[in-house]
């Protein structure tokens, strides 16, 4: 049943993709239209039936509009031909260095008895696929040290006929062998229905199209060009709507082939492993948004980011007993032990997760400079609520915020409680100096608090760090993107980041991560405290070694209601002194 199930499905798609070389085949037929109507025209004006001024007449405009349609037709084709599809950055692994891989991917093949793909390539996202890279604009880029490990003598060579095996790092690092086998069984099954002709010509044809709109989109500032972008796309986009249905049911009936035929493999294993799928899927997320996303806006990339969501999982799985028998999955073998230099790799897909989900720049520098977990509190943590301590206390100053009174020697967690509960020294800080600076006393503005003096704050907080965001921004546009070559772009650098991973801050936010990071540097400048890292919530403050897990309501109760109570009982508690001044960045 299995064979008869892969072969109807099999069948299916290629009944797809015959619809869609069809339409490709009447989008022809259009365009010869004209030329076949002034062929009968002309010949029959030298047989002496299509005689008289009426048909010389039409005998001229036929001809002339089919050397026009030829004319733009062979653009279109050309430019369908030549545009470059999209690719997705990835880190290329040549065979020498992951043998072991290769050799997993290759028995997986046999078994299935499909074509092995031509290549393994790793994307920082917890997901697998094939792509196919056989177009001539992809061919091998140059050898970076960021954006292929390979070892030596072994070029990057590009073939012609199996596409290339995409599969998320994290699940390297997090999953055992023969769960990334069971994983990969569906994906490299796939390779099967993709071999047909009928199937790849189908897919050029759509890429192609979906290329040529994109190409199109660039029209420069020659009127006459944009004309003509204009028509190239208008045509493109009406021939990718007459076949994405088709397309979509295409690529269905590939999956669901490549799904039957996977069956016989390791299916048992399989259900385990997919579990772990939304496992590390969880744990990505969390460690790139808490954990790696703080040191990006320092301008520090994380190194070992696979090996981070490794423990981050571990300690997800220990904290909330996600995983039965945890300790025994871990004794296995991990299927990064199929690679040759691990770390290596994980510091290129690193580099690789800063740039796409971030718009980092593609190369290391004095502003973009790695950093590695132990160094992390101190690098990451402590520089950054000192740095947000201090803009903090710069747009206390601007709004005119008197300090206390004696003054002390430096800033003082004081001044910004104070300030908030309208407890501070009569001054220019009692009014928001900027009329037009929002300030409600309600709901009306979800992004500010409800407190006055916290909403002025936030308002003149956010426009400070927008500021500073913005004249930051051209330090990340240097550099050659992964897997480009030398004057080909596979994305515009204004673009980046590709896959931002979260939306803009609100000033509320803003606010309070400034005020928490005060009250940890008043924290570890008066009692000792230090910076932590926790692999799920990411920096924390750890006060006697015990990680502080209450202060963020007590901020909250201040920054949005001016209510000092909690957080002054917790300050009392711990021992710190707000009048004590700190050391900012």
């Amino acid at each position: 049943m299995t064979g008869i199930g892969v072969e109807a499905r099999a069948q299916g798609a290629r009944a797809r993709a015959l619809a869609v070389l069809r339409i490709r085949s009447r989008a022809l037929a259009v365009a010869l239209l004209p030329a076949a109507a002034a062929v009968i025209l002309l010949a029959g004006g030298s047989s002496g039936h299509f005689t008289g001024h009426g048909w010389d007449i039409a005998r001229w405009v036929t001809s002339v509009s089919a050397v026009l349609v030829l004319l733009a037709a062979g653009v279109i084709a050309l430019v369908v031909a030549r545009a470059r599809p999209a690719v997705t950055p990835t880190v290329a692994i040549a065979e020498s260095a992951a043998p072991d891989l290769y050799r997993l991917v290759r028995d997986l093949a046999d078994r299935l008895d499909v074509p092995a793909p031509s290549a393994i390539a790793l994307t920082p996202d917890c997901d697998s696929w094939l792509e196919d890279r056989t177009h001539p604009a992809h061919g091998p880029p140059p050898p970076r040290a960021h954006d292929e490990i390979a070892g030596p003598g072994h070029p990057h060579r590009r073939t012609t006929t199996a596409p290339v095996l995409v599969i998320g790092s994290p699940f390297l690092w997090w999953m055992r062998v023969g769960e990334l086998r069971a994983v990969l069984a569906p994906v490299v099954a796939g390779t099967g229905p993709s071999a047909h002709p009928d199937i790849a010509a189908a897919r050029r044809f759509v890429r192609g199209l979906d290329a040529a709109v994109a190409a199109a989109t660039d029209r420069g500032r020659n009127p006459a060009v944009r004309l003509l972008c204009a028509g190239i796309g208008w045509v493109a986009r009406l021939l990718l709507r007459s076949c994405q249905v088709h397309a979509a049911e295409m690529e269905r009936g590939v999956a669901a082939a490549a799904a039957e035929r996977a069956q016989s493999v390791d299916y048992g294993v399989r259900i385990v492993a997919q579990e772990q799928v939304g496992l590390a899927y969880a744990g990505w997320d969390r460690l790139l948004t808490r954990v790696a996303l703080p040191a990006w806006r320092m301008g520090r990339w994380p190194s070992r980011l696979d090996a981070g969501v490794v423990a981050a999982l571990t300690e997800l799985s220990r904290r909330d007993r996600l995983a039965e028998g945890f300790t025994s999955r871990l004794g296995e073998r991990p299927a990064c032990d199929l690679l040759e230099e691990p770390g290596a790799v994980d510091e290129a897909t690193s580099l690789l997760a800063a740039r796409l989900f971030h718009g980092g720049p593609a190369e290391t520098g004095p502003d973009w400079s790695p950093v590695a977990w132990q160094e992390y509190p101190d690098e990451v943590v402590d520089r950054k609520w000192r740095t947000d301590a201090a803009r903090l206390h710069r747009v206390l100053d601007a709004l005119g915020v008197r300090r206390a009174t004696p003054a002390p020697d430096g800033p003082t967690l004081a001044r910004v409680l104070n300030h908030l509960t309208g407890q501070g020294p009569a001054g220019d800080g009692d009014q928001d100096p900027h009329p037009t600076a929002r300030t409600p006393l309600g709901d009306e503005d979800d992004d500010l608090p409800r407190n006055p003096r916290s909403a002025a704050l936030a308002t003149r907080l956010g426009a400070a760090v927008a500021r500073e965001e913005a004249e930051a921004m051209p330090a990340g546009s240097g550099g050659q993107p992964v897997g480009q070559e030398p004057g080909a772009a596979l994305w515009d650098d204004r673009a980046l980041p590709l896959f931002p991973l979260q939306p803009p801050r609100t000033d509320r936010e803003l606010l309070a991560d400034h005020v928490t990071a005060m009250v940890c540097c008043a924290a570890m400048d008066t009692v000792g405290a230090t910076p932590g890292l926790d692999w799920l919530d990411g920096p924390t403050l750890l006060v006697d070694g015990e990680r502080v897990t209450d202060l963020t309501p007590r901020v909250l109760s201040l920054v949005e209601d001016g209510d000092a109570i909690p957080l002054r009982t917790w300050l009392v508690e711990v021992g710190i002194r707000p009048e004590k001044p700190v050391r900012l960045g």
